[in-house]
């Protein structure tokens, strides 16, 4: 599974999430929502540490990453983070 967070996305963290070098984020699965993968669930972010990663990606010195755990939830999709260019809001794309 491959993890994008486009260079848009990451200043969303920075300026939202108060971001710094050093920091780690984890995309969770949580009950509830809708998802284009799994109905009736969506993903969340935490800032927190990394523990079980499945995949993780290392953008300006700030971690991004998703455990094992949560793996089943994306059904062999890759995820790309962005911002919605419509409201500004971060935005989940999934894609084989």
């Amino acid at each position: 599974m491959k993890l994008e967070v486009t260079d848009n996305a990451l200043n969303w963290f920075n300026d939202e999430m108060d971001a710094e070098k050093g920091d780690t984020f984890r995309f969770f699965v949580r009950y509830g929502g809708n998802s284009p993968v799994q109905s009736g669930f969506s993903l969340g972010v935490t800032k927190e540490t990394a523990q079980d990663v499945a995949t993780s990606l290392d953008k300006d010195g700030i971690t991004f990453f998703i455990e094992n755990k949560d793996l089943w939830f994306f059904d062999q999709h890759d995820l790309k983070v962005d911002i919605d260019q419509g409201d500004g809001t971060l935005s989940f794309y999934y894609s084989k």
